[in-house]
């Protein structure tokens, strides 16, 4: 396994999943695609693609130019049948290179609730182990819709469009399983402008209060999920 991870943002990285690739000793290459003179290495040598999230939306890329070239990335993975993991933004790049729309939400989902798998992701190998229902933290304003000839596999109460994969190994998640609680306080920071308006809607203290009951659990879970991703 050798995988090549796309940041969009230089404050979203990757995370716990960072982490597991390294205690596996899964070599790896992040290109932060937000930083000016970014280049991009040789698909060829890599057979596992990973596409984190960002502040951005997929259809503004008059603003993020580097979007097109990251959808055209994903496409050709995928039809190399790599094994390719979207979050959150990622997820809705996957599911655009795949023909299905993406679109602002009735509301933003921001902060720790539940899903639930449906019977097909209950039955998949990677995130059906993780249970019925899961508490899982989100940040995001869009959703998408399920790509033809894809799976859904998780939904939740304000967005029925939380996971699917595609083919046996292209998974999309809406939701950030990446964080842990040091990321969470620090994206809070970042994305004071967003929740301001949000006053009475979204409460930061909670979602930092919250932490302290969801996030260890959390990570356990993600360990879990990678560990049967990665599985060959």
């Amino acid at each position: 396994m050798k995988a090549l991870i796309l940041q969009n943002a230089s404050h979203e990285g990757p995370g716990t999943i960072e982490d597991y690739l390294k205690k596996n000793n899964f070599p790896y290459t992040i290109v932060d695609l937000s930083k000016k003179g970014y280049e991009i290495p040789d698909l060829s040598d890599y057979n596992a693609l990973i596409v984190m999230g960002g502040p951005m939306n997929v259809y503004e890329t008059d603003k993020f130019p580097y979007l097109i070239e990251e959808e055209k990335i994903i496409k050709t993975a995928i039809e190399r049948n790599y094994l390719v993991l979207g979050i959150c933004l990622g997820a809705q790049m996957m599911a655009k290179a795949l023909g299905a729309k993406v679109t602002k939400g009735r509301t933003k989902e921001i902060g720790w609730y539940d899903i639930t798998l449906t019977d097909d992701g209950l039955e998949d190998k990677a995130i059906g182990p993780l249970g019925k229902r899961v508490k899982v933290f989100q940040w995001h304003g869009d959703t998408f819709d399920i790509p033809e000839g894809a799976v859904r596999l998780a939904a939740s109460e304000l967005f029925p469009n939380q996971a699917f994969r595609y083919g046996k190994r292209a998974y999309a998640l809406q939701f950030h399983l990446e964080v842990t609680e040091d990321i969470i306080k620090d994206w809070i920071r970042h994305g004071e402008a967003e929740l301001k308006p949000l006053k009475g809607i979204i409460d930061p203290k909670k979602i930092v209060d919250e932490n302290k009951d969801y996030s260890q659990g959390f990570e356990e879970r993600g360990k879990q999920f990678y560990k049967n991703l990665f599985k060959e």
